[in-house]
Order: C-alpha cells, then sequence, then structure tokens
C-alpha cells in the first residue's frame, strides 16, 4: 500500500497536497468522490472535492451538518465504513443518499493535532460495494492523517500570514518606518551632494526582514510607500542643491502611487533609486510609469553589480545615476579584479551620461582608489552613518561649508 500511496501522490502534479491526497485515495480504493470538509458555525463545508462527475457542489459550498453524514459518523449514529446506504434507516432519511444517490460510503474524522476535530475526510460512490473491509477503512484512516497534517499546516501558515499582516498594518498606522538619511559626497573635493533615506524600525529586526516579510504577505507596496512618504517629510532636513534619494521597487512605481507623493515636490531635488535585486516583468510598462516623473525626478539604479536583473535595468530604464554595490566597492584598493570592473563601469556610465556613485565607502584607501578611477560620488561609513534628519542638516551644513574652505581660491580676472 505505501509503494501505491506514493506512485499515486507523486502523479498528481500541479494539484494542491489535500487535492492529490483525495484524488490518490480515490483511486487507490475505488470510489467516485472523495472529498474534505470542515465544521465551521453549524455547518459542513466542503474544503476540497476530487471527482471525475459533475458535481453541483464546488469547495466553498456547504449544508446544515444533520444533512450530511459526516456529522452522524462522528456522533455514532452512522458507521465509518457503510456498504450500502439502503441498510441503514438514518442513512435513507439524509437528502443527498436519493439526490447524489448514495450506495457505499467511508468517512473518518479530520483530527489536529491537539485532538479537536477539524472536519471530516469522506469518499463515497452511487453504488453499494460490499467488498470493502476494515483493512480498506484503515487505508483511509492513514490518508485522512496525511491529509490533517497538510491541513494541519495550512492553518499554521495562514495564522502567520494573519499574525504578519496585523504587525506591518500596525507599524504602518503607527508612522513607521522612521528615515535617517546617509550622506552621499562628491569624491573630489568631498563635498556633500545629497543624501539617501534609509527606513529605520524599532526594535532588533532589520529593514531588509520588515520589508521582506510585508512583501511575503502583500504589503511591500504598502511598507515601501511609507517610507518613501516619511523620506519626503525629511526633504526641508535637507539643505539645497543636495538631492534625496528614496528607494523604491517597480511594484510600488506601478501603483502610481509614487507619483501621486512625489507631485509638488521641488525639480531636481529627488533622486527615485530602484533596485536592482527586483525583477521586472515587463519594461515597457515600467517606462510608462516612470515617464511622468521624468521632468522634475532622477532616476537611479541601485545595487549595480549584485542584483536580480545585471545590465537589463541599466540598458531599459535610462537612469542618470548609477550605483555601484558595496560588494564592489569593498577592498578595491587591493583588489585588481574590482579596479578592472569599477574602471569598465566609469567608461560606460560616462559613454550614456550617467553619475557613478560608489556605495559602501570604509577606509580612505578604498575612497582614493575609487577616485583615482574616476567615480564620480560615493557614500559609506567612512564619510558618516545614516543620521536622523535634524543631525544630517547640521552635518550637510558643516561638511559643506567645510568643503568650500578647503577649495583653492577662484583666479579672478584682472580688469583690462
Amino acid at each position: 500500500m505505501q509503494q501505491s500511496l506514493t506512485a499515486l501522490l507523486q502523479s498528481d502534479h500541479g494539484l494542491s497536497q489535500i487535492d492529490a491526497i483525495l484524488e490518490a485515495v480515490r483511486h487507490h480504493l475505488g470510489m467516485e468522490i472523495a472529498f474534505a470538509s470542515r465544521y465551521v458555525n453549524g455547518r459542513r463545508e466542503f474544503t476540497h472535492i476530487s471527482t471525475d462527475l459533475p458535481l453541483p457542489q464546488r469547495p466553498g459550498d456547504g449544508d446544515a451538518v444533520e444533512d450530511s453524514y459526516c456529522w452522524h459518523v462522528l456522533q455514532g449514529r452512522l458507521p465509518e465504513l457503510i456498504h450500502n446506504a439502503a441498510d441503514h434507516p438514518l442513512a435513507q432519511s439524509i437528502p443527498i443518499t436519493k439526490a447524489l444517490p448514495v450506495g457505499c460510503h467511508m468517512d473518518v474524522p479530520l483530527r489536529l493535532k491537539d485532538g479537536s476535530v477539524y472536519g471530516s475526510f469522506c469518499c463515497l460512490s452511487s453504488t453499494p460495494d460490499y467488498s470493502l473491509t476494515q483493512r480498506d477503512l484503515a487505508t483511509m484512516k492513514v490518508f485522512s492523517e496525511l491529509a490533517a497534517n497538510q491541513i494541519e499546516a495550512e492553518l499554521e501558515s495562514n495564522r502567520t500570514r494573519d499574525e504578519t499582516i496585523a504587525e506591518v498594518e500596525a507599524a504602518i498606522a503607527s508612522g513607521q518606518p522612521a528615515v535617517h538619511l546617509q550622506p552621499i559626497h562628491r569624491l573630489k573635493g568631498r563635498a556633500p551632494i545629497g543624501v539617501e533615506a534609509l527606513a529605520r524600525f524599532p526594535g532588533d529586526l532589520s529593514p531588509d526582514k520588515w520589508f521582506g516579510k510585508a512583501g511575503l504577505v502583500g504589503l511591500g507596496a504598502d511598507l515601501e510607500y511609507a517610507a518613501a512618504a516619511a523620506a519626503i517629510r525629511a526633504l526641508p532636513y535637507v539643505p539645497a542643491p543636495c538631492y534625496l534619494a528614496l528607494n523604491t521597487s517597480p511594484e510600488l512605481l506601478l501603483s502610481g502611487r509614487l507619483e501621486q507623493l512625489l507631485a509638488g515636490t521641488p525639480s531636481g531635488r529627488i533622486v527615485v533609486e530602484i533596485t536592482e535585486h527586483a525583477a521586472v516583468q515587463d519594461y515597457h510598462e515600467l517606462r510608462a510609469a516612470l515617464a511622468p516623473l521624468a521632468d522634475h525626478v532622477r532616476i537611479a539604479v541601485d545595487d549595480v553589480g549584485a542584483g536580480y536583473s545585471g545590465l537589463r535595468h541599466i540598458l531599459d530604464l535610462g537612469p542618470d545615476i548609477l550605483k555601484l554595490d558595496m560588494s564592489l566597492t569593498k577592498d578595491v584598493d587591493h583588489d585588481p579584479a574590482r579596479r578592472a570592473l569599477i574602471g569598465a563601469m566609469v567608461r560606460f556610465a560616462g559613454n550614456i551620461g550617467c553619475t557613478l556613485v560608489a556605495e559602501g565607502i570604509e577606509r580612505q584607501d578604498e575612497l582614493l582608489a575609487l577616485e583615482e578611477l574616476g567615480v564620480t560620488a560615493g557614500q559609506g561609513w567612512y564619510f558618516s552613518r545614516a543620521l536622523p534628519p535634524v543631525t544630517a542638516q547640521h552635518y550637510l551644513l558643516g561638511t559643506s561649508a567645510e568643503a568650500e574652505r578647503a577649495q583653492p581660491p577662484r583666479r579672478t580676472k584682472r580688469a583690462a
């Protein structure tokens, strides 16, 4: 029986696990119909049905528990194995007996690990079958345990999903995430030219984990929008002409919500960073979503060199800024391969008219190597960590003044 079970389950590609189990037990026992159901609010509701017959019932349909064999089996009024419904007066009183009709019937409870009854696991045919034995019923119970285990896993997954949805929605409702601003500096002269807005959440869970969780429950774009809105609220702390860069995904761009959020922002002050880690299904659609922003927003491709789409983002989106991933920046001062690759990216960026920004600069030797290679700008802990908006404002004003004082005096033409 185990070999038969395995073969039957493995043959049902494209079905859910519970549908595959029902299909397997139906064929194994030679039945016409197999279904799983649950008990809810005094009703028996079908959750999965396997049959080749044109039944009117579909998953989600149901009836009063008193009108089902399953309930009476659970209450001990009918046996789990019925060879012929005509042999049982109570079965004859149940409407489905004549409507289907019901001949043989096998039913066992679906019990969860805590002992509670979730519903029933049932097989039946329209004709009687006196060849069915207790051994067949035992086989049925093995299949029902498999189905119950799968149902338990799905219930746990649904509970986890509901908890995550509630957690993300509560975070957004409470004004999260906050943003910190990490300065971006021109490498030549070291003057700040902008900041990147980075999401910050209370507690130990990292921003990547937060956005990952939100994405799994369909709230990724909502949490990104909340972060983008927080970034826009921080724009007054970014002194002109420095720009504010905010991260976004293709999903948020395609929703149209970012366009509404950015309406009215000063021209040239916002950079939208599209992460290269995100898959893009339709670049034509994404370009169309970016078109309304083109007049006053610059586009950056983030994480160049470490992402999902390689050069596709760059070639199809026509960005203004390319941001080198920190995996390329790290140890560039003594890694010939990284220097060669970054040198090629410098030439490429120059040819297509892009500014090249290196992320993750942590040491002076890395900065000097990048400057020597011709990289335009950079950010990282060498300059500053991400700062709260007010602190970032003081930093930008102070370093701007320092950079200006460090510049050599400009030559002035003598009057003729």
